[in-house]
């Protein structure tokens, strides 16, 4: 639902309780758990970082009883604009003696004064 590529999701409780980690078989054993086993009830605040993409959500956990049939949870506000990973700097670039402003090294000889 975010279009997050690696994300590490950690709850806002001051521990640092991670719940999703982009490291592979970190959190595995989470995956099965639901969030009241962490504690999350209405009110708790989760950060989603992605580190590939360069953002950071914030996500309010909240409460309610007035979700359709079949529908787990509903994702309310904004979506993330960035789907994929962040552009890569160009890998060639044209600089002269430190700079890329541009500019061409001197040819002068020395004798033209």
């Amino acid at each position: 639902k975010f279009a997050m590529v690696a994300p590490d999701v950690q709850i806002e409780d001051g521990k640092g309780t991670i719940l999703i980690s982009s490291e592979e078989g970190e959190t595995e054993a989470n995956n099965h758990r639901k969030l009241s086993d962490f504690g999350i009830r209405n009110g708790t605040r989760l950060q989603a970082d992605d580190f590939l993409q360069d953002y950071t959500l914030l996500i309010n956990v909240l409460h309610s009883e007035d979700l359709e049939k079949d529908v787990e949870f509903e994702v309310v506000g904004d979506a993330p604009e960035r789907i994929g990973p962040k552009p890569s700097e160009p890998t060639s670039r044209n600089i002269s003696n430190g700079s890329d402003d541009g500019a061409q090294p001197s040819t002068s000889t020395g004798n033209e004064q």
